[in-house]
């Protein structure tokens, strides 16, 4: 869509108005904003041309005009620009979630910041996923036929259990275990490492069999685990005080709280940053909002999403940088501490 200097410059300026202040722009108003002179007929003229091209509305009860999805869309891949987080937010940012540590932790603080920083829901999830490789693998005794199980992916995750057998555990029976687990296991996707495939190479291990295979069952059971991604919201009730959202705020809530749909819709995101902006989701319940997800890596490969969800009217040119940036420090600090287990 071809749209001239100055229709562009009317539109950017309702855009930013209207995410200001949440009221209606009218022309008048557009006057003193606009950075070149132009009568208030030729501004009227002009959105005019803007509502028939779609990119604006206007309310019923109102003069002026609102942009429509189509409008924040042209504005965000055209008018807004890259802008960078200024030094006063990244300090804010990196105060909130500290120098890592636990992926589950490091990401719950990434959540409760994000939430705080925008005033929107802030959305989550482990770095997980089948293409995940198993990193380390070991085997704690906790009495003499129990142990506990310590299973690290390579983006960080850790995942542990308690497991029983009928066989004693001494130091053979240990060797035996890291000697099969560090040649067959680590290394491999945990979409490889299942309970038939645990079977499979059981049965292979002639005498070793029957005392290792209830650990290399708990093995595919947290590898099967690790490779569910968890989805963590905070900050719901943020969107609550929203008057845009007021109309299916409980049809919004139940929607987040089911979870499913939403980590659907996340696993989908295959950009670095992506805005869907209302009727872009494919889900009914976002028609009226908005949502800016970014990928995270973990060591070089795509490991999680960290993202927020409000209105429609998101100041779009403040919280892309700001999820940017969080979502590029929580990679970093989940790399440092996958190397630092290595």
């Amino acid at each position: 869509m071809e749209l001239s200097e100055r229709k562009q410059k009317i539109l950017a300026a309702i855009v930013e108005t209207y995410i200001r202040t949440g009221e209606p722009v009218g022309s008048k108003s557009l006057m003193d904003v606009l950075p070149m002179k132009v009568s208030s007929a030729t501004i009227r003229n002009d959105m005019a041309e803007l509502v028939s091209l779609g990119l604006l509305e206007q309310p019923h009860t109102s003069a002026g005009r609102v942009p429509s999805h189509a409008g924040y869309r042209y504005y965000i891949d055209h008018l807004m620009g890259a802008r960078e987080l200024d030094a006063d937010s990244r300090r804010k940012i990196e105060a909130a979630i500290g120098d890592g540590g636990d992926p589950e932790e490091l990401l719950s603080k990434a959540g409760e910041a994000l939430a705080d920083l925008t005033n929107c829901a802030a959305v989550s999830t482990t770095p997980t996923g089948e293409s995940a490789r198993i990193r380390r693998i070991e085997m704690v005794p906790v009495g003499t036929r129990t142990a506990m199980l310590v299973l690290l992916t390579s983006g960080g995750l850790l995942k542990s259990r308690i497991c029983r057998s009928d066989t004693v555990i001494n130091v053979p029976l240990l060797e035996r275990f890291y000697n099969v687990t560090s040649t067959q296991l680590v290394g491999k996707p945990l979409a490889d490492v299942h309970t038939t495939a645990m079977q499979t190479l059981a049965a292979s291990l002639g005498a070793d069999a029957f005392s290792l295979l209830p650990f290399l069952a708990g093995v595919a059971e947290l590898a099967r685990d690790a490779a569910q991604t968890d989805i963590r919201l905070d900050g719901q009730s943020n969107l609550l005080g929203y008057r845009e959202l007021e109309e299916n705020a409980y049809e919004l809530m139940e929607f987040l709280r089911n979870g499913e749909p939403l980590n659907a819709l996340i696993s989908n995101n295959r950009d670095d940053v992506q805005v869907l902006i209302g009727k872009e989701n494919k889900y009914r319940q976002l028609e009226r909002s908005s949502l800016i997800l970014a990928r995270y890596s973990v060591g070089g490969e795509e490991s999680g999403t960290l993202g927020v969800i409000g209105p429609t009217r998101l100041d779009y040119a403040k919280l892309i940088p700001s999820v940017r940036y969080l979502t590029d420090l929580v990679g970093r600090l989940l790399t440092r501490s996958v190397r630092d287990e290595e």
